[in-house]
């Protein structure tokens, strides 16, 4: 039987290397960074530019502040637009 599309989305998902974009650990540790999480050629697009490192400058102080107050999970942007 073949997979479905969110199957497949799914399965594509899994295979992608999501990372943050210093490659530390972005919320446990005592070295945690409060990064945000996004495939790794996502963030090598974002770092490439000056617009994109500002973009993700600004995701990552939303996550930050969204972290503090206590939020799981923070509206930041980097993937807005994409299907998932």
């Amino acid at each position: 039987m073949a997979k479905k599309a969110p199957q497949k989305s799914l399965d594509k998902w899994t295979k992608q290397k999501w990372r943050t974009a210093s490659g530390k650990n972005s919320t446990q540790g005592s070295k945690a960074t409060g990064e945000v999480y996004a495939p790794a050629n996502t963030i090598s697009k974002l770092k490439s530019t000056e617009s994109g490192r500002k973009k993700l400058a600004a995701a990552n102080a939303k996550k930050r502040s969204a972290t503090k107050a206590g939020k799981q999970h923070a509206k930041h942007g980097i993937h807005k637009g994409k299907k998932r």
